[in-house]
C-alpha cells in the first residue's frame, strides 16, 4: 500500500516541476484543466476522463482553499486541497495535480504550456482564462459539455436539506 499511496503523492507537484521538467514534458500532447473538485462526482469523473482523451498527459490544476474560499463563499471547500489533490491524483488518468493560490490559473497555464486547454461547457471559449495564451503559443481550446444533474453545489445543497 505505501507504494501505492507514493505514487498517488508523487503525482501531486509544485509549479516548478514544469519549469524542471519542461524539455521532458513537452514531447507529449499537454492537457490542462483546472477547478475547485471540491465534492468530487460523477459529472467530474467524466469530465476529466474525456480532457485525458484530448492528449497525453492531464494536468489538473486545483483551487486551494483561500482561492476556493473567495469564489465558492465562507463555507466552502468541504474539503480541503490536500485531501482534494490527493482524490484526483488517485485517479489513473489524471497525470499532475499542481495546486494554485491565484482566482484564476492564469499564470500556471503560463507555466504549465499546455497544448491543450479545457474547461467545462457552461464556458465560451474567448471567456476561457489562459485561451489566449495557449492559443498564441499554438494550442487549441476545447469546452466538454457537462453532465446534466451533477454539480458539488448541489450535492452539498441535497445533504443541508
Amino acid at each position: 500500500m505505501n507504494d501505492l499511496r507514493n505514487h498517488i503523492e508523487e503525482k501531486i507537484v509544485p509549479w516548478t516541476f514544469f519549469k524542471e521538467n519542461d524539455v521532458k514534458l513537452h514531447h507529449r500532447k499537454i492537457v490542462f484543466t483546472n477547478g475547485c473538485f471540491d465534492v468530487l462526482h460523477y459529472g467530474h469523473v467524466l469530465y476529466l476522463l474525456e480532457a485525458k482523451s484530448l492528449g497525453d498527459l492531464l494536468v489538473v490544476g486545483l483551487n486551494s482553499d483561500d482561492s476556493v474560499r473567495r469564489l465558492k463563499g465562507k463555507s466552502r471547500p468541504i474539503n480541503g486541497e490536500k485531501k482534494r489533490a490527493f482524490i484526483l491524483s488517485a485517479l489513473e488518468f489524471v497525470d499532475y495535480v499542481v495546486v494554485f493560490e491565484e482566482d484564476t490559473p492564469e499564470e500556471l497555464i503560463k507555466v504549465v504550456k499546455p497544448n491543450v486547454l479545457v474547461k467545462g461547457g457552461d464556458y465560451q471559449i474567448g471567456n476561457i482564462v489562459g485561451a489566449d495564451f495557449v492559443m498564441q503559443n499554438g494550442g487549441t481550446v476545447s469546452t466538454i459539455p457537462f453532465v446534466e444533474g451533477f454539480s458539488s453545489t448541489q450535492i452539498i445543497e441535497k445533504l443541508n436539506h
